[in-house]
């Protein structure tokens, strides 16, 4: 799970058509239909922390846990001190109570590429989850890398940097390679125009089926609640792109509970 770098101090100004207030909202909402009303919800993948704003800004004590320091030191530069932020690999979770909820936007789940690591997260959610709470976590499709990012080049630019993003999609191994090349400017040159300094990130991601990640939430222990469509919020369908999972705390032997 490779960690943001250079990327991070563009990140939020080329995602700005993320529809993050809209997210939040149906998380809000989901959370709320099951009687998680307030309480402590940790984001897993907080990246630069605005979805972990947003949820602050409905009441939620907000965790921001992400492995990429350069992301949360972006998101430290909008914390008013309200927001807790740890430096963590979400295979590896740890915190020192148990929550009322954890989430995970922006298909950071489909960041865990190798067999098992799915598991290992919902096992690491459970064991920090109060009783009865709830895992909502997004995940991109197989339909989605393969029919719409498929082998597609994307880019944006304006006057100090920018963001060729080439996508490729490997169906027989389910990973989409994202080769992000960043052009940042540096200096002046001797015409008095910008220079700039070329970056490479490369990212992958895995395109879980649903059965895949029914079989973790299986293995792990926890109960599975609903799988909804993260666009229409209805049923799955074979053009979705984007699913939310819904997944609920079940206790286990080895399971201990903290005050929050």
């Amino acid at each position: 799970m490779d960690a943001y770098t250079i990327f991070a101090e563009i990140y939020d100004e080329f995602m700005g058509n993320i529809p993050y207030e809209k997210w939040c909202d149906n998380i809000h909402g989901i959370l709320s239909d099951n009687g998680i009303d307030g309480g402590i919800v940790a984001e897993l993948g907080c990246g630069t922390g605005t979805v972990t704003r947003l949820m602050s800004d409905k009441g939620y004590e907000m965790i921001g846990i992400d492995n990429s320091e350069d992301m949360l030191s972006a998101a430290g530069e909008e914390n008013d001190g309200s927001i807790l932020y740890l430096l963590q690999d979400m295979r590896e979770l740890e915190l020192y109570g148990t929550v009322a909820a954890v989430i995970s936007l922006c298909d950071s789940m489909n960041y865990l590429v190798n067999d098992g690591e799915l598991e290992a997260v919902l096992r690491k959610a459970n064991l920090y989850l109060e009783k009865g709470g709830l895992f909502i976590f997004d995940m991109k499709t197989a339909y989605c890398y393969e029919s719409i990012l498929a082998d597609s080049v994307q880019y944006e630019y304006n006057e100090e940097c920018a963001l060729i993003w080439e996508n490729h999609f490997d169906k027989e191994s389910s990973m989409h390679t994202y080769e992000l090349t960043i052009f940042m400017a540096c200096d002046e040159g001797d015409d008095g125009g910008p220079l700039y300094e070329r970056f490479l990130e490369t990212h992958f991601q895995r395109a879980y089926s649903v059965d895949e990640v029914k079989r973790a939430i299986d293995s792990s222990g926890m109960e599975l609640v609903g799988i909804i469509d993260a666009d229409t919020l209805s049923e799955p369908s074979d053009t979705s792109q984007r699913l939310y999972y819904i997944v609920r705390e079940t206790y286990q032997d080895n399971k201990y509970y903290m005050e929050s």
